[in-house]
């Protein structure tokens, strides 16, 4: 595998054959890191990791581990979680696992499964069940179990707080520290800035078609002499709306 950079997006722009939903965007995402694309409902979050995954039309260059992410095998050493993630109604638990992992010619070990499942506060008889009997967190944790089993170098997470209690957000937090403590990349999106403040070593910030800021989280903070991630994104975005006019 290259060493290249995990994600590098260069001048990407996308459209619904209308208004720029962002525009001459350029990014690049290191290895072992864990960085959060932050933003308004509706900016282009999901648009964004959507043309990188080839899920959705945008101009521009988008290259996994230095590999045009156009190309298929570009994307054999990520997992891509999407935003409101429901398994499949006539699959178990297990077998989605399997399936999953079958995909990446990984074997699944059950032990490991029931350990980490633990550990996202996920019952493991309930892999037993099909995703029709799994309520939405539930079957948020089967992505997520299935994700982080894999292994991979990058994860690609859309949302993956949604529709988690705040027990299991906080150990969701863990895991992913855990992972990139191993070596993992993780590219995340979320609307919780809370999260993103404790566990993120670089952010980005997406408003108005472009991204206002990329660094650490806390030098964020700190340029709009706010107390939290909240407060600074607040002021940012009322700011660059100013601006606008």
């Amino acid at each position: 595998m290259s060493a290249a950079l995990p994600i590098d997006i260069e001048d990407a722009s996308a459209d619904y054959g209308g208004p720029k939903v962002f525009e001459h965007l350029s990014l690049s995402v290191e290895a072992g890191e864990i960085f959060g694309l932050i933003g308004l409902n509706g900016v282009g979050k999901t648009t964004l990791i959507k043309a990188l995954l080839g899920l959705g039309e945008a101009t521009g260059g988008f290259r996994f581990f230095g590999d045009d992410a156009s190309k298929p095998e570009s994307r054999r050493h990520l997992a891509y979680l999407p935003e409101k993630f429901m398994p499949s109604h006539l699959l178990t638990g297990w077998e989605f696992l399997k399936l999953t992992l079958d995909f990446y010619k990984l074997k699944l070990d059950r032990e490991a499964a029931k350990e980490l499942a633990r550990g996202l506060a996920l019952d493991p008889e309930a892999l037993s069940k099909r995703g029709r009997q799994l309520s939405k967190g539930m079957g948020q944790k089967l992505g997520l179990l299935a994700s982080l089993l894999t292994g991979l170098p990058l994860l690609v997470l859309d949302e993956p707080m949604s529709g988690l209690d705040p027990r299991s957000r906080i150990l969701l937090k863990d895991r992913l520290v855990e992972y990139r403590a191993k070596g993992g990349t993780i590219f995340f999106s979320s609307h919780i800035l809370s999260d993103i403040e404790e566990i993120c070593g670089r952010i980005g910030i997406l408003h108005g078609g472009k991204l206002i800021y990329v660094g650490p989280p806390k030098d964020f903070i700190a340029r709009h002499g706010a107390v939290s991630l909240e407060r600074a994104f607040l002021s940012a975005i009322t700011e660059a709306e100013e601006k606008r006019g």
